[in-house]
């Protein structure tokens, strides 16, 4: 059995894209998104520190592979790398942008809405797919003294592995709570995020491992 991990007034939990174009029936779901809400607030309720992000992309965002009359799920090749483009989703004011209506929103200091440059991607919720332009949150939470970032939500292999792995490469202790997260796992898209956060120390967890 792993150790308990008591929770601290500086630990932070990070709540990804709990948006209705993930959940099931959306342009982009994930396969059983909509399952983890109910653990997601009872982690909201025992954490003093909640960040919430929003994916808020612009109509016509780089992203999209309707912006280049291309397929979706195809690769191409933008100023700052490759790309994949998505179905359209996550669209400003949409009803597929908004959160998911039964998160537990009472909680959270800030909202964080990514993906706004019309330009460029932004899966992390700490630096935007460039790996130069940063939202601000590091700075942020340093200033609130968080040393310690507790990641949740959408999807465990894209958007919840770049924030890990951004929150480690940014200083902080970073855990994955596996069973609030669900993934995408498409070619073996987890197997790759996993390899890639246990390299870098990103350390992954189950909600009953948490006291506090």
């Amino acid at each position: 059995m792993p150790a308990k991990i008591q929770i601290a007034d500086s630990d932070v939990l990070l709540v990804i894209d709990l948006q209705a174009d993930f959940m099931p029936g959306g342009r982009l779901a994930v396969a059983e998104g909509d399952v983890v809400v109910p653990t997601v607030n009872a982690l909201i309720r025992r954490f003093a520190h909640v960040v919430v992000t929003q994916d808020w992309h612009p109509e016509g965002h780089a992203s999209f592979a309707s912006t280049h009359a291309a397929q979706p799920f195809e690769t191409k090749q933008l100023h700052y790398g490759d790309q994949t483009l998505w179905p359209n989703h996550c669209v400003q004011g949409s009803e597929g942008a908004a959160l998911h209506p039964e998160l537990d929103l009472d909680a959270a200091f800030v909202i964080l809405r990514k993906g706004m440059n019309p330009g460029v991607d932004s899966y992390s919720a700490f630096v935007e797919a460039d790996g130069r332009t940063t939202t601000g949150l590091g700075a942020l939470l340093n200033a609130r003294g968080v040393k310690r970032v507790f990641c949740c939500g959408l999807a465990t292999d894209f958007c919840v592995a770049y924030s890990a792995l951004d929150a480690r490469a940014a200083g902080f202790d970073a855990f994955v709570i596996e069973d609030a997260c669900r993934a995408i796992d498409a070619d073996g898209s987890l197997a790759a995020a996993w390899a890639r956060m246990d390299a870098a120390g990103v350390r992954r967890m189950d909600s009953r491992d948490i006291e506090g």
